[in-house]
């Protein structure tokens, strides 16, 4: 229960941001041909719009990640890592080359849920967003990396190897920015955010 529950935002919001990068890649993909009906990448990107209000929207999702959701002290979200570093221990003999990153980002993330948990509210919402978003992608370095693992024909190690190298070393920065503290969300005043 506190592994759904503990999931549920990071793939919801994620998700739904994904969608909307995708939706706009589509329009994009198709030049200026992207805004006419009939390729139908608009209709798309009209239609994703909406998911990440739904079910509340993503800045709460991750703010309840950081808030509810480790009122366990960070337990839940330390059961995954050690899933995630159990399965890059399991491959670093037949694939090292995605292992080692895949290990190393569990860790860093590890790190950051500790530190946030001796941090006030206003600090872990200030770094809910990035935090939520380095979880994703963590979570989704593993699921690749466990794809690979189990791969027959070769196909899967392709993918992994190109999240794993592209995708997940954006992890670090976002971890970087959830850790950046509150002091810069805090410092203007609404008239000051206004002028």
């Amino acid at each position: 229960k506190s592994r759904a529950a503990l999931l549920t935002p990071i793939a919801k919001a994620f998700g739904t941001d994904i969608g909307n990068e995708v939706a706009a890649m589509g329009i994009q993909v198709h030049g200026g041909m992207g805004f006419v009906e009939e390729t139908g990448a608009a209709q798309f990107a009209r239609d994703v719009r909406v998911t990440t209000i739904y079910e509340g929207t993503n800045g709460i999702q991750a703010m309840d990640l950081v808030a509810r959701k480790m009122l366990d002290g960070g337990e839940a979200m330390s059961r995954i890592l050690d899933e995630v570093e159990h399965a890059a221990e399991a491959a670093r003999e037949t694939l090292p080359k995605l292992a080692e990153p895949v290990w190393q980002a569990a860790e860093s993330l590890r790190e950051t849920t500790e530190w946030l948990n001796t941090q006030n509210h206003r600090v872990r919402f200030a770094g809910a967003v990035p935090y939520l978003r380095a979880c994703a992608r963590v979570l989704g370095g593993h699921a690749h990396l466990k794809a690979a693992l189990h791969d027959q024909d070769g196909r899967y190690a392709k993918i992994a190897r190109f999240y794993i190298q592209r995708l997940l070393p954006e992890h670090a920065s976002l971890l970087i920015q959830a850790q950046a503290g509150d002091y810069d969300i805090y410092a203007l005043t609404p008239e000051e955010f206004a002028a």
